[in-house]
């Protein structure tokens, strides 16, 4: 499987992150629809902040703070009340997998025709329920279709 254009990593690393968190104790959805959106707010503005968090998952600023403390205590975030926080290690593997398990799936999407409201709408349900197998099978088929676009082009071609 080949990562996409842009991505540094070697499948191996892509592998690894497919198969989803390596923590002992398994990222639930809403944890990781967290994990994703508090990186991609560090990674755009260096930082998070719970109302930052708030607005970006549409939610109340006190279900991040109880989030935020749950996060921490998983092991996931680094958190100080009144401080903001980072992520661990850990934290930013969840958020880098789901990531990719997010890409793989839009992508797939995107491939099928599915309109861009409806496909983020199914990628967002799609990505947390995948098994392992199923997401490295379905990032390799995605590859492949990259790779061959004359199979997608036939594809588009049919009544």
């Amino acid at each position: 499987m080949t990562p996409h254009t842009n991505d540094t990593r070697n499948p191996t690393q892509v592998h690894a992150i497919l198969q989803g968190p390596a923590s002992s104790v398994h990222a639930t959805e809403s944890v990781e629809d967290y994990l994703e959106r508090i990186h991609e707010l560090i990674e755009s503005k260096g930082y998070a902040r719970p109302i930052e968090i708030a607005a970006a998952l549409n939610i109340k600023q006190s279900s991040v703070t109880k989030m935020m403390q749950r996060l921490h205590d998983r092991g996931y975030a680094n958190y100080e009340k009144h401080r903001g926080l980072t992520l661990t290690a850990a934290g930013v593997k969840v958020a880098l997998s789901i990531r990719k398990r997010h890409q793989y799936v839009s992508e797939f999407l995107r491939m099928l025709g599915i309109d861009e409201k409806c496909l983020q709408l199914d990628t967002e349900g799609i990505e947390h329920h995948l098994s392992p197998p199923t997401m490295k099978r379905l990032a390799a088929f995605v590859d492949y279709l990259r790779e061959h676009p004359e199979v997608m082009e036939d594809f588009r071609n049919q009544p």
